[in-house]
């Protein structure tokens, strides 16, 4: 599949690198085309990597993923360009940071609103890159929460984190449960203080 990732950062050099391994084709977009950090990214992935800006990562995605920082997501969408958005998939697993106590909704919300034909899901906001990437970093069984409006969308992210090793999906229902999860962001903090490691997650127990 052609994916487009729009963001360069760790997350986003995170989530474009499982996609190449899983040969998968991967644009990674910045905002702007010769965005060193995209080339270098692209210059070490191989054959099946290439690097450009937010409207060609966007162009060249048969699906893509938002892995910008959640403050500036709206704006790299705008920048992207509502055209090359189109109806596609798009898999948000942006939060924003700091968290914003003020803020009404969610992201995963706010960019379904403003790019209406797009079918966002919203999933992987709850970890670390690297354990979005690779589940098996923490022990034992633990979950995944994804949400959106479009069933087909959500089937498509759902077979993604099946390929990046998830055993435990929980679909938690349409765009507007990107609350619960983005609300889970202070929690993750306090605990990532706590516990003084990335590698770590929640599960959701259920009686047999």
């Amino acid at each position: 599949m052609k994916i487009g990732v729009l963001g360069t950062g760790m997350v986003g050099d995170a989530i474009a690198s499982k996609l190449v391994s899983l040969g998968h084709e991967v644009t990674m977009g910045s905002r702007e085309a010769n965005s060193p950090k995209a080339k270098e990214w692209s210059k070490h992935a191989g054959s099946q990597a290439k690097a450009g800006n937010f409207a060609d990562a966007a162009r060249f995605g048969e699906l893509l993923f938002n892995c910008t920082n959640g403050a500036n997501s709206v704006s790299a969408l705008q920048a992207a360009g509502e055209g090359n958005l189109g109806d596609k998939t798009l898999i948000d697993v942006a939060n924003v940071l700091p968290p914003d106590p003020s803020r009404i909704g969610s992201l995963g919300e706010e960019i379904q609103k403003t790019f209406p034909r797009l079918r966002v899901v919203k999933t992987l906001n709850t970890i670390n890159c690297q354990v979005m990437v690779d589940p098996t970093r923490v022990p034992g069984a633990h979950t995944v929460f994804l949400c959106g409006n479009d069933d087909g969308a959500k089937k498509s992210a759902s077979g993604l984190l099946e390929a990046f090793g998830w055993k435990d999906v929980v679909d938690l229902g349409d765009i507007t449960n990107a609350r619960a999860t983005e609300a889970y962001l202070p929690l993750w903090l306090a605990l990532w203080k706590k516990l003084g490691t990335l590698d770590f997650n929640i599960g959701v127990v259920r009686r047999s």
